[in-house]
């Protein structure tokens, strides 16, 4: 059962952003820091990249835990909800299979892929060495880190 009544459960999801997160700024200021410069939002690929990097046909990704289903069983931010499991499952592994569709037509097309995990934003010299190795080898290799 909600804990919520259905008008403050929806002024709340209305909170829920799909651009413009503070995982997805934090990756960005991180980049930009790092010297490369990107496409926000990229509407000429598959699955609208939070980064694109045109010219070396790179994208990344920051995924939420929560709403993307991160697979790492150790990852606390990935729970599932304790009610409306109903509606709850199939939304969520609705948005990851989607994901992986969107991942395989960007392989296709000749892109590589970098999904960042919220929870790897907590340690940000080592997600600094995973985009420098991901931006800097070569656009026929895919850099998708293990989460």
């Amino acid at each position: 059962m909600d804990t919520l009544s259905p008008k403050e459960r929806s002024e709340r999801m209305s909170r829920v952003r799909n651009r413009d997160t503070k995982p997805e700024l934090r990756v960005r200021r991180l980049i930009s820091g790092m010297g490369y410069r990107y496409r926000l939002q990229y509407k000429k690929v598959p699955g609208r990249p939070d980064l694109a990097f045109p010219g070396k046909k790179k994208a990344i990704f920051v995924h939420g835990c929560f709403w993307h289903r991160h697979p790492q069983p150790s990852c606390p931010l990935a729970r599932t909800p304790k009610s409306r499991l109903d509606f709850w499952i199939p939304k969520l592994e609705g948005n990851r299979a989607r994901d992986m569709r969107k991942l395989e037509e960007l392989r296709n097309l000749g892109w590589s892929a970098l999904v960042i995990w919220e929870c790897q934003l907590r340690d940000e010299d080592a997600l600094r060495e995973i985009v420098r190795e991901f931006l800097d080898t070569s656009p026929k290799l895919d850099a998708i880190p293990p989460p």
